[in-house]
């Protein structure tokens, strides 16, 4: 039962970054946690990313304390420990068998609580898709139902990392 004091109750523990069993897993990290949208920079913060309506800042501590703040208060989640920390967008890739259009199955689509965001010209059997109430804890703990719907072959979280300077 999600618990109206933890805003991060309501988001899974684990999340796979795709339909195979041996798909890599990301883990929520329990003393971090990620506000999105725009405010202005928090000089508390760890990590920041993006800029106005993008802007996602990386915090250490509980996320009740921002419970009131502006924005959205999301998890942080790490590939494995001490990896780099990792940010659910609310986005979410699909991906169907090779000439299975995504127009074909945008009714289950629709059941399973999703909405095409973005369609690829490229790739008409995949799209980006996102929760349709908008929240990101539910874009991520649908996705079991994405991975029923017939022909698919990938279902994957978008999840938004600080960009690595080579």
């Amino acid at each position: 039962m999600a618990s109206e004091k933890n805003p991060l109750s309501k988001f899974p523990q684990e999340v796979r970054s795709g339909i195979q069993p041996s798909s890599p897993v990301y883990t929520r990290l329990p003393d971090r946690y990620a506000v999105h949208g725009p405010r202005p920079p928090s000089k508390d913060a760890l990590l920041s990313m993006g800029e106005g309506e993008d802007r996602i800042e990386i915090f250490r501590g509980e996320a009740e304390q921002q419970k009131n703040a502006p924005g959205q208060v999301g998890p942080v989640y790490t590939l494995q420990p001490g990896g780099t920390p990792a940010v659910p967008s609310g986005r979410v890739f699909i991906r169907f068998k090779e000439g299975v259009p995504v127009e074909r199955r945008l009714r289950e689509i629709e059941q399973a609580g999703y909405e095409v965001v973005q369609r690829l010209d490229y790739a008409p059997h995949a799209a980006w898709l996102r929760a349709r109430s908008g929240e990101i804890a539910d874009a991520l703990t649908r996705i079991p139902a994405l991975e029923q719907i017939a022909d698919v072959e990938n279902v994957e979280p978008q999840m938004l990392m600080q960009r690595a300077n080579r």
